[in-house]
């Protein structure tokens, strides 16, 4: 499993993955999941993957081998001349892998094969645009009332981003309130694991934004872990307690 989210801001996006692809007693791997095609002044396309890490990487591995190989360039991702068009070609490409994947190996249900991709960026000429892509190939595009999408275990970590997300805050902010969402998902579920990618996009830069990757040792991810812990704990103990319980006799 992993967790992954692309928030969409009046300033930009925020990409945010964990590593982990494997998780039980003695089996722990880790990959990475953010992958970023740069055109500086012309492109910029950020892809995150969850689900088969063979079908996902293989989706990568065919969009790169697409733009190095000149007789199998077209569609190639430095090409297309619109980010929807870029989301069409990777949902062309899922589609092909999964499907291939599942008549090599003989299996009837290609859901064994799934893979779900969050795509976002910019191309010159265009806006910046965000869209989340199923593996069934089809795909829907980030708005203002869903202004940023979830892959693999999101459940954990959607009610922070629901109930703090702010379109105008910064990417300051927006970090610390990533960070605190993949925190909760870290605590409830093992299959989600550090270290932690994070990278940001200004529109209309059409070049790639900070990067940063957060292991567990990072000072300012424990100080958030822990401060949030002991917020919540403070915040729960303020609240009134539940007098109607047990009613009285008199």
């Amino acid at each position: 499993m992993t967790y992954c989210v692309g928030l969409r801001l009046r300033r930009g996006l925020m990409f945010m993955s964990d590593t982990r692809t494997n998780a039980g007693v003695d089996n722990i791997s880790s990959f990475r999941k953010m992958y970023t095609w740069e055109r500086p002044g012309d492109r910029i396309i950020t892809l995150l993957s969850a689900g088969n890490l063979a079908t996902t990487q293989t989706v990568v591995s065919m969009l790169e081998e697409r733009h190095k190989t000149t007789e199998e360039r077209d569609p190639d991702i430095y090409e297309v001349p619109s980010m929807f068009k870029a989301a069409k070609l990777v949902g062309d490409t899922v589609r092909s892998v999964i499907r291939e994947i599942a008549d090599g190996g003989g299996f009837k249900s290609e859901a064994s094969f799934g893979a779900t991709f969050i795509l976002g960026g910019q191309i010159a000429g265009g806006e910046t645009r965000m869209y989340l892509i199923y593996p069934e190939g089809n795909f829907i595009e980030a708005t203002d009332d869903n202004p940023f999408f979830q892959i693999g275990e999101h459940k954990y970590g959607k009610p922070i981003l629901v109930r703090a997300y702010d379109p105008d805050m910064s990417f300051e902010e927006a970090a610390k309130l990533l960070i605190v969402s993949f925190d909760s998902t870290l605590k409830s579920n093992l299959s989600v694991g550090l270290p932690l990618d994070i990278q940001t996009y200004v529109s209309n830069s059409l070049e790639r934004g900070a990067e940063r990757r957060l292991m567990a040792s990072d000072p300012y991810y424990q100080e958030i872990s822990e401060g949030w812990s002991e917020a919540l704990r403070e915040a729960f103990q303020r609240l009134p307690n539940y007098e109607g319980l047990y009613k009285s006799n008199s």
